[in-house]
């Protein structure tokens, strides 16, 4: 049998012939043989079969605040890997060779969970991340992966639109010890016509990250010139986010840049993201960056009392290290929220791909 598919729970037979795929809220009704939008989960012997368990579109090592977490270990390493296809349709995504890919071909490199958590090892990786395309859709794969990487003492994390179902939702996140979510627009109208999904189902899981489970948390959203950037819409978002999530969740507020289907809209202006992260912090949101652009003032953390620098950031490299060994500030005592060691790591910014197959 092909290891690399494998059975599924979350699905249900229609009675006509059909099965429809429970992962997330697009419930695809699918014939056998068909493939749903995502194209990794498929109808086969009557049932919605996984069929990219252990593949990969390949696998790199980077420094966490690529994902971007800021909160959670500054400074180390994590190994990243995604699959191929996602359950979205964005058409301004920026992975859009994985995740729009329909070719098995784009999963050319192989690695089993107990392989994956031994190369984190191996590489010295603080933790593991399922990234580049959604892993709600490979979600089998991605937490027996986490399992194996918990038992090595090796973290996991989520980078994902957060566009999933009650019950896979429960089960994935108790798996995952942090989630960078794209929080990507904060209308309905821009979560139908450019991604083809709906806001509400995400923000249902950014409160159940926050409220239900201990994973850490922090929120993306890439500014699109004319499409998620106006005053209106920024003082939306960030006003609920402090009441429905609270002010210590991290927001980062990212460059875009013309690629798949909008390239015909001109990169975010670097002011247009000061402006943001200026609302958020107006509007309560403690710890807001800047993203995808040099700015040190904007990406840095800053502490929420007193105002000192406690982690220089420059894009991915950290500078000053101004936190105790409780990971409160050094002047002022104040806690800071999230995941510190003592010292931060010291992996800089580098991006090192490896290959795992044998």
């Amino acid at each position: 049998m092909d290891e690399t598919i494998v059975d599924t729970r979350h699905w249900h037979a229609l009675g006509d012939g059909r099965v429809q795929c429970d992962v997330c809220p697009r419930h695809c009704h699918l014939h056998e043989g068909q493939r749903g939008l995502c194209y990794v989960r498929q109808c086969l012997d009557g049932g919605v079969k996984l069929v990219s368990y252990g593949r990969s579109s390949g696998f790199c090592v980077d420094p966490i605040e690529k994902k971007p977490l800021n909160h959670f270990y500054p400074g180390s390493s994590v190994l990243s890997f995604g699959t191929a296809g996602c359950n979205l349709a964005c058409k301004f995504c920026q992975n859009w060779d994985m995740s729009k890919s329909r070719q098995m071909d784009t999963l050319a490199d192989r690695a089993m969970p107990q392989q994956l958590a031994d190369a984190a090892v191996q590489l010295a990786c603080r933790s593991v991340a399922f990234t580049y395309n959604d892993p709600i859709i490979f979600m089998e794969y991605a937490i027996d992966v986490a399992e194996a990487c918990h038992a090595q003492n090796v973290k996991t994390v989520a980078v994902t639109a957060g566009y999933v179902d009650p019950e896979p939702r429960a089960e994935f996140f108790r798996v995952m010890d942090a989630a960078n979510v794209d929080l990507k627009a904060f209308t309905e109208r821009f979560y139908h016509k450019i991604c083809g999904g709906h806001l509400a189902s995400v923000l249902e899981t950014l409160q159940y990250i926050k409220h239900e489970t201990g994973c850490w948390l922090e929120l993306t959203t890439l500014l699109i010139p004319g499409e998620n950037d106006s005053e209106d819409e920024l003082q939306a978002m960030t006003r609920w986010v402090v009441e429905h999530l609270g002010p210590d969740v991290p927001m980062h507020f990212s460059a875009f840049h013309p690629d798949w289907k909008m390239r015909d809209i001109l990169p975010t202006p670097p002011e247009t993201l000061t402006r943001a992260r200026r609302i958020a912090m107006n509007n309560g949101v403690r710890f807001a960056f800047t993203g995808n652009v040099h700015d040190a003032q904007g990406s840095s953390t800053w502490c929420p009392n007193c105002g000192e620098l406690l982690i220089e950031r420059d894009w991915f490299k950290l500078g000053r290290w101004y936190l105790d060994g409780r990971g409160a500030c050094r002047a002022c005592g104040t806690p800071v929220p999230g995941h510190f060691e003592a010292a931060p790591g010291q992996f800089g910014p580098r991006r090192i791909p490896v290959r795992l197959s044998r």
